[in-house]
Parts: C-alpha cells; sequence; structure tokens
C-alpha cells in the first residue's frame, strides 16, 4: 500500500454540481488539487467558468458545465456528455439546495413543491444517473450533502429537514443496490450569518463557537472521493464542528 498517495485523485474524472459557490467551489477545488480532472457545474454558467478559471490558475484541469438539477434530462445529459468525452466517471458531488424558513401552518403547497425540487428530486436524479454509469464500470463515488437537520429538527425547517433525511435514505438505499456490484458560510445561509442574532445563536451550538467556512468541507469530500475510503458506503458523515454531539436543539426567532 502506498499510504503517500491513497488521497491523490490522479487519473479520475469528478463531477461537481453546484460548483459555483459555497461548498461545491470548494469541494472542486480541492478535488482538482488532488489530481482529479474536475467538470465544475452549476446553474449559473458564468459561476461555474469562474472556478474552473480559479482551478486552472492554480495548475489544475477543469471544464464549465451548466445544469439544472431539477430538470431530470438535463442531469442525464450533462453526465452522458462527460462520460462520453472523457470516457469515465469517478466521482460526482451534489450540492444544490434552497431552503423556506416557515413554520408547517404557513408553508404553500407551490413553496414546498420548490424545495422538494430541488433538494430531493435534484439530488435522486444526479444520484440515478451518476448510478448507473458506475454500475455499469463496477467502481466510482458519489457525494451527495444532507444536513444535521436530517437527524435534528429545527421549527421553521420542515419541508427542508424532510429533503435532507431523505437523501440520507436515498444513499443508504443506493449503496445496498449497487454495493454487491462493486452549517457553513454559503449564499444559502448568507441570510442568517447577516443577522448577529442568528449567526450567534448558530456559532454557540458548535463545539468550536464559530461557523464552518467551506473549506472546511473540502477535506471530507477528498476523501471520500479517494481510494481512502474505498470501504466507506452508505455511511453518514457529520461535518458539523459537534453540533450533534453537543445537542442539536435550537428555536429560531420565527
Amino acid at each position: 500500500m502506498d499510504y503517500a498517495r491513497l488521497f491523490r485523485l490522479d487519473g479520475k474524472v469528478a463531477v461537481v454540481i453546484g460548483a459555483g459557490s459555497g461548498i461545491g467551489q470548494a469541494s472542486a477545488r480541492a478535488l482538482a488539487a488532488h489530481g482529479a480532472t474536475v467538470v465544475a457545474a452549476d446553474l449559473r454558467p458564468d459561476a461555474a467558468r469562474t472556478t474552473a478559471a480559479m482551478i486552472a490558475e492554480a495548475g489544475g484541469r477543469s471544464e464549465a458545465q451548466a445544469v439544472d438539477v431539477v430538470q431530470e434530462a438535463d442531469v442525464r445529459r450533462l453526465l452522458d456528455e462527460v462520460l462520453a468525452r472523457h470516457g469515465t466517471l469517478d466521482v460526482a458531488v451534489t450540492t444544490p439546495a434552497i431552503n423556506v424558513r416557515k413554520p408547517v401552518l404557513a408553508y404553500t403547497a407551490d413553496e414546498m413543491d420548490r424545495v422538494l425540487a430541488v433538494n430531493f428530486k435534484g439530488t435522486f436524479y444526479v444520484l440515478r444517473e451518476a448510478g448507473r454509469h458506475m454500475a455499469e464500470r463496477a467502481g466510482g463515488s458519489i457525494i451527495a450533502f444532507a444536513s444535521i437537520r436530517a437527524q435534528i429538527v429545527e421549527p421553521g425547517q420542515s419541508v427542508y429537514a424532510a429533503t435532507k433525511a431523505g437523501i440520507v435514505l436515498l444513499c443508504r438505499t443506493l449503496a445496498a443496490e449497487l454495493g454487491p456490484r462493486g452549517v457553513v458560510d454559503t449564499p444559502l445561509t448568507r441570510q442568517i450569518k447577516n443577522d448577529p442574532a442568528w449567526y450567534r445563536a448558530y456559532a454557540a451550538r458548535s463545539a468550536f463557537d464559530r461557523w464552518a467556512s467551506p473549506d472546511e468541507i473540502a477535506g471530507p469530500v477528498v476523501f471520500l472521493a479517494s481510494d481512502a475510503a474505498s470501504y466507506v458506503t452508505g455511511a453518514l458523515l457529520f461535518v458539523d464542528g459537534g453540533w450533534t454531539a453537543i445537542d442539536g436543539r435550537f428555536t429560531p426567532p420565527l
């Protein structure tokens, strides 16, 4: 075993959906820094190109693609094109999510449909299409982002939490089916971070008394994508600064 190269990703092709900002951008840059060729995909083409340019400036290999995870055909098109162009799809990372913060009794059907479409259905499309390609070649890594809300509730995040819990079970089920074959500072959380009371309330729940940066999430992504995680599947990895270990309860000022 060459332990010095255990986390290297040379020769691997990684697709990062949501690579235009936040955790997706940090993940794309980290994967490229460890040798992967990265396809930076995002709903916003300009944002995807910015990330690809950052990777290129650092000496990495990357290209930009546009994708809308809500559109089933668009997800299939993206992954099919990556496979056709590069001959392999080794890593798929999906991060897009939206949230509507309000009590259950105030939620509208349209709001629920929006959150379900992006968070749950969008992730499902990526898991299914990436899983299909990886099953054919009996190998690969799929990394989908959930949330501590998949485990611990917070008033005002009912549908968001339900989608994240659903993602966990989707991943576990996919791992079971394919196995025999072989709070972070992001644009999504910027609104509550900019409120001093919210920022402190969330920071205080962490063992480190602060928020995470996207760069602190990139390391676990590299680990899961590398051979160091070759015997990890269907696992739920908490990267939450000890929030769930300490407590996890929080009542927001709705």
